[in-house]
């Protein structure tokens, strides 16, 4: 009886966090470091959590129409030794990101960099050699 409660505490262990064990990949599965991106836009949401860090910005195209891009950074932990803390870009900021696009071709990037509107500029903390 006891051997059959422990399996089934594990198995429902793995399912709980099946999400956070798919969620994480390899830098260069999704993103290519050779198709960068320069964004300049209005912060519209931020997303302080492991693995990565989201964020997103508006970001208006020659015609006006407005564009939502979703860029990742590194983990909260890479980024607050890199200078970064949860208050370094909120909602209605303007910057300016370099990153290096989807491969499949959406309107995601990872992070190499965001100019703040204040000019200090600070790294994604991204790890590409995975």
């Amino acid at each position: 009886m006891t051997a059959r409660l422990t399996g089934f505490a594990v198995a429902v262990a793995a399912l709980v966090h099946m999400p956070d064990i798919v969620a994480h990949h390899s830098f260069a599965a999704v993103f290519d470091a050779d198709d960068p991106v320069e964004l300049s836009g209005t912060v519209s949401k931020v997303e302080w959590f492991n693995p990565h860090v989201w964020f997103n910005i508006d970001v208006e195209n020659d015609d006006g129409t407005i564009e939502d891009w979703a860029l990742e950074m590194g983990s909260p932990n890479r980024l607050m030794r890199s200078g970064w803390n949860a208050e370094s870009m909120t909602m209605g900021d303007m910057v300016i990101v370099t990153a290096s696009r989807a491969r499949d071709g959406s309107r995601k990037a990872a992070v190499v960099s965001v100019k703040l509107s204040t000019g200090e500029e600070l790294f994604g903390a991204q790890d590409s050699s995975q």
